[in-house]
């Protein structure tokens, strides 16, 4: 009794040793980086994939040159395809990089010269610059259509297999003399 209890409070002190290793995000690894002048900020824009890709998830950081304490934010994208200019939306701490500002697993979604938009209100004062020029390759793998028309072949497939299931019940019940509505 005595060895099957140290057993089992062994084995809960492992549990809970290693509870911690296993719960811990994978840290943003920044392969490439842009400097931009964001008024009087310089500030640093990080990518976890280099050359960027359409539709190819990402992490982006964007670390001002004395931190983003007392700094306030916000980022807009000047989308190629349309060219418009997204709304802006608040550059927020990257939920796995806590000293930075930062978007988790983004993508963006269509190939050509894409242009971040910032702004940024500090202790020097409000600030605007651009990440221009910023080229986007055509998106990873087989065009969207295919994609689609392939992973969608198992449905196709289930749905035949249905109605023929169903005609040849209803076919089975009507040769047996019962009403085919059952």
């Amino acid at each position: 009794m005595r060895k099957t209890l140290l057993a089992l409070a062994a084995a809960i002190g492992l549990l809970f040793a290693t509870t911690p290793a296993a719960n811990a995000y994978e840290p943003v690894n920044i392969v490439h980086t842009e400097r931009v002048q964001v008024g009087p900020y310089g500030m640093t824009v990080g990518f976890s994939t280099w050359p960027l890709r359409a539709m190819q998830s990402l992490d982006f950081t964007f670390i001002p040159d004395d931190g983003i304490a007392g700094k306030s934010g916000t980022l807009a994208f000047l989308n190629p395809e349309t060219g418009r200019l997204g709304r802006p939306q608040p550059l927020a701490k990257h939920p796995r990089k806590l000293e930075v500002w930062g978007l988790d697993i983004r993508a963006l979604q269509t190939q050509g010269s894409w242009t971040f938009r910032f702004e940024i209100d500090g202790p020097a004062g409000k600030g605007a610059g651009e990440l221009r020029d910023l080229a986007v390759l055509e998106q990873p793998g087989p065009p969207m259509a295919v994609s689609w028309s392939i992973s969608l072949i198992p449905l196709i497939v289930l749905a035949v297999l249905i109605a023929v299931a169903w005609r040849r019940t209803k076919s089975r019940l009507r040769g047996n003399g019962l009403p085919a509505t059952v």
